[in-house]
């Protein structure tokens, strides 16, 4: 027995806050090879080895493709074993690639210890934070989703800048130690010591309500969880509308996250302009993310994901023709409108249509397609980029799938409760 599990049922208060405050610690130390961690590297790596820049980012799109491979497997793994297990290795693992990253002489030790980091960023990282958060939240699903999300991003405002003072100190290799120092303190400990699989392995039920946790004060079942297997969630037509919004969405998040600032600056804004309407949509996101914390549980969780659609492609839409700053700003709240509600919401969907049982292995297959249409989005735009030699053309696919988006999630009601295999 260890000391949390001989903790948990002894508690004053519900331990699932300490599930969740080590969930938050392992999204915060997941951003230790996030793009916009590795964005400082770029200038002093690729100057002193005389790298290209395109040689330096394929880095990340390999890592995610590696992750979209892996994730159907870590799955079963997640809800076999818990996300303690998951997260450590994942955390482990990210903490030791940055830190020997600053050990880097050629391109192809960069890409083997990045890759792998990145490989833990989209898969492992993702599925043990949001399974974790899933089995001990239920009607504070919402809440808990959105407040990890949230940490999430101070983490992704943190690390760039812990890497960017490093810098200051000693130089990028020292950076990279220093990023990988945060990585394991800021993630291991809290994991190791105090994440437990489930509510249920401690006598404890989800929320920290009482046995009677799913009726109301008449006796009538205000929610009963549902709990699909993976086949059977493979059946529903709610899987595939799903992961069919997935496809949709994600290559106009992670396409117009890297293009943005490029495009503006094309569109005759200046560079700091660019650089603070990233930072706004950045910002826009992580209070949107909080605020739907507060979801009433009463109302379909696919009218926010509509509502997050519609915003990604009119957000899409607004910056072809962007010609000052005003314009710039106010594509940047509805990106950051998008971005949030998709951070928060999906996560949602995924566990309250299909439940705790099989969270892992259902979804891994969907982040699967998830991490496979991000990898799609950057990729996309630059190539209709250098063909058109601006982004008008990318940006009207991008609306059109936003807006595609968000009419095949409008039909992606929660399915009936699942029949026996």
């Amino acid at each position: 027995m260890t000391i949390a599990t001989s903790f948990a049922g002894r508690a004053p208060f519900f331990y699932g806050w300490v599930i969740l405050a080590c969930a938050c610690c392992a999204g915060f130390s997941r951003q230790g090879p996030a793009v916009a961690t590795l964005s400082i590297f770029v200038d002093p790596m690729t100057s002193e080895f005389g790298w290209s820049r395109t040689a330096l980012s394929g880095a990340v799109s390999i890592g995610g493709v590696l992750a979209a491979m892996a994730a159907p497997f870590i799955g079963p793994t997640l809800d076999s074993k818990g996300p303690r297990v998951v997260l450590c290795l994942a955390v482990l693992g990210t903490a030791a690639a940055t830190a020997l990253l600053s050990l880097t002489q050629s391109l192809i030790v960069f890409y083997l210890l990045f890759c792998f980091a990145r490989m833990n960023f989209a898969g492992p990282y993702d599925l043990g934070i949001y399974g974790a958060v899933s089995n001990w939240f239920v009607a504070r699903r919402a809440f808990a989703i959105s407040t990890v999300s949230l940490v999430q991003m101070a983490g992704l405002v943190a690390m760039p800048l812990i890497a960017f003072f490093a810098m200051q100190a000693a130089d990028w290799r020292g950076a990279w130690l220093a990023v990988g120092l945060t990585v394991l303190v800021v993630g291991f400990v809290p994991t190791w010591l105090f994440m437990i699989r489930r509510p249920e392995d401690v006598g404890l039920n989800p929320d920290g309500r009482g046995k009677a946790m799913d009726r109301g004060t008449d006796g009538v079942a205000e929610f009963v969880e549902p709990a699909f297997s993976r086949r059977q969630a493979l059946a529903t037509p709610s899987f595939w509308l799903l992961s069919l919004f997935t496809i949709f969405v994600f290559p106009v998040q992670a396409g117009v996250s890297l293009h943005q600032a490029p495009h503006l600056i094309e569109r005759g804004l200046d560079p700091l302009v660019a650089a603070t309407v990233v930072s706004g949509f950045s910002l826009i996101a992580a209070v949107v993310s909080f605020g739907l914390g507060f979801w009433p549980r009463r109302w379909p969780i696919r009218l926010a994901l509509v509502a997050s659609a519609v915003a990604l492609g009119a957000s899409a839409w607004a910056m072809i023709a962007i010609s000052s700053e005003a314009g710039g700003y106010g594509s940047a709240v509805l990106f950051g409108i998008g971005i949030g509600g998709l951070m928060t919401m999906l996560p949602l969907a995924w566990a309250n249509y299909f439940g705790r049982q099989s969270f892992g292995a259902i979804r891994g297959i969907a982040l699967t397609v998830q991490v496979l249409a991000q990898a799609a989005g950057p990729v996309f735009s630059g190539l209709l980029r250098d063909l058109t030699g601006d982004y008008a053309l990318s940006l009207t696919c991008f609306a059109v799938l936003g807006f595609g988006g968000a009419l095949a999630v409008l039909f992606a009601r929660p399915p009936s409760r699942p029949l026996r295999d």
